[in-house]
């Protein structure tokens, strides 16, 4: 089956493009050249969608405008590349028989959800998005129109809300890791088994390391994680202790990805344990520890 991956000079759309490579035959779309990238063209450009359509079985929509991206790009950036790019893409997919899209989202639109001041946020797809940014807005947006879309152009869609995932210093990812944080390489593997998921209309799923954690555990993350970190990860805290990384102050939420898990298959295999052992070789996923690094 040939798939178009959109996004991919990006870390994430690069990954997923270079896992479906595997699989068959890909081709990526970006406005930027990369070694990942067949058709460089503006995702909001309809003809250089539709061309790159033809033949295509799949599509995997990567490309967006970010978090970085907020108070550089106007709130009209967002809604043309995030919210209507995606109607553009989605609709010229249907009229060329593509019956897979795949959506990458964000734990992101969670927002304020993880403000409790009695426990951690235990976060999953039943809960209620809370957007803060015209990111989180503009996402959530795009996935509300695929929604309502998919049973009328009879697509399969599938809407993957991936957490944190991008280079930082080793003692905030390899913590993260374990609540809010998921690898490239674990994102990626998402995607490939979501092609794989047939069923009719559009479905969610959260993306997100596993996590050791319990709900019962909640309202000691938020006040005491260090009692729970020795409690459910105590090869963490020894690691931690071994490089004199403070362990967090608070954890304030849980992303939870069990039914990802349950439901396609997915298995994150990256874990703390992997950040570490990057950061040890002085990996560039990794940002170097600073002195003022720690965890929050």
């Amino acid at each position: 089956m040939k798939i178009l991956v959109t996004g991919t000079a990006g870390r994430i759309g690069a990954a997923i493009r270079h896992r479906l490579a595997h699989d068959g035959e890909v081709v990526g779309l970006d406005r930027r050249p990369s070694p990942h990238t067949d058709v460089v063209a503006d995702i909001t450009d309809a003809a250089a969608l539709r061309a790159a359509l033809r033949g295509v079985g799949a599509v995997v929509h990567t490309a967006a405008l970010h978090a970085p991206h907020v108070g550089q790009c106007s709130d009209a950036e967002f809604e043309d590349v995030n919210v209507g790019a995606t109607r553009t893409l989605a609709r010229l997919a249907a009229e060329a028989g593509v019956r897979r899209f795949v959506f990458t989202s964000t734990t992101a639109l969670y927002g304020a959800e993880g403000a409790h001041p009695e426990g951690a946020a235990w976060v999953d797809e039943d809960t209620v998005p809370r957007p803060r940014t015209v990111y989180h807005r503009s996402k959530r947006a795009a996935e509300r129109w695929l929604e309502a879309f998919a049973p009328h152009a009879g697509m399969a869609v599938t809407v993957l809300r991936m957490s944190r995932c991008f280079p930082e210093p080793a003692p905030l990812m390899a913590a993260y890791r374990l609540h809010r944080g998921v690898d490239a390489r674990d994102v990626a593997d998402a995607h490939a088994l979501a092609l794989h998921d047939t069923a009719p209309g559009c479905r969610r799923f959260v993306i997100s390391g596993a996590t050791p954690f319990e709900r019962a555990d909640t309202g000691e993350l938020l006040h005491d994680p260090a009692a729970v970190l020795h409690r459910r990860a105590p090869a963490l805290v020894q690691a931690f202790a071994r490089r004199g990384w403070p362990l967090p102050a608070s954890i304030d939420r849980v992303y939870v990805a069990r039914r990802a898990m349950q439901v396609l298959g997915w298995q994150p295999r990256f874990g703390f344990d992997d950040v570490i052992a990057d950061a040890d070789a002085g990996a560039t996923v990794v940002v170097p520890v600073q002195a003022a690094d720690c965890c929050s």
